[in-house]
């Protein structure tokens, strides 16, 4: 299978490897954790595998950090690329949330959101990198930060990239703190 073999939803499950401060938590719980079947996170991983952005044996996977981030940072952006829509309600992503939005202002555009039925914000909608990214991401704020990062890249302007991309370097190259 080759890398480009890779589907959106495989970035999310890549994600949430990252976000992890240890081992990998048993498969049920990784998909019940991004709202995907046991068998949509067993194919992500294994199309990961393949790409050489997971280790994966009998009994765990592991990110392979260094291929991850330069993937995350220089791929996804080009195989993923950000689609904007209309006007909607939804949860903030790219410069909008958190962490650029510590560093970056918004100004008087509308931020740019995932369509979300229970989000807080109007703005201008972009779709997330898979339908269930938006109540993942809420209940993981590590996830969140990560895939918002992600929309940075996918769809910012220069200095939104710039932020992002660092922040994705830092993230890919250490692990979280556990809670």
């Amino acid at each position: 299978m080759s890398p480009s073999a890779l589907l959106s939803q495989d970035v999310v499950v890549l994600a949430k490897l990252l976000s992890y401060a240890d081992h990998r938590p048993p498969l049920a719980r990784m998909a019940a954790d991004l709202l995907l079947s046991g068998s949509q996170v067993h194919a992500a991983l294994n199309r990961l595998a393949a790409a050489r952005l997971v280790f994966k044996d009998a009994r765990s996977s592991r990110p392979n950090r260094s291929a991850a981030e330069e993937f995350l940072v220089h791929g996804v952006k080009y195989m993923f690329p950000a689609v904007r829509g209309d006007v909607t309600r939804g949860m903030l992503t790219s410069y909008a949330a958190p962490p650029l939005d510590r560093q970056i202002s918004g100004g008087p555009d509308l931020p740019p959101v995932w369509p979300f039925a229970m989000g807080k914000h109007r703005g201008v909608s972009i779709e997330p990198l898979y339908k269930t990214v938006p109540l993942a991401a809420r209940a993981d704020p590590n996830l969140y930060e990560l895939l918002a990062l992600l929309d940075a890249l996918r769809d910012g302007r220069a200095r939104e990239r710039s932020l992002a991309e660092r922040e994705i370097v830092k993230r890919a190259r250490e692990r979280p703190h556990a809670k």
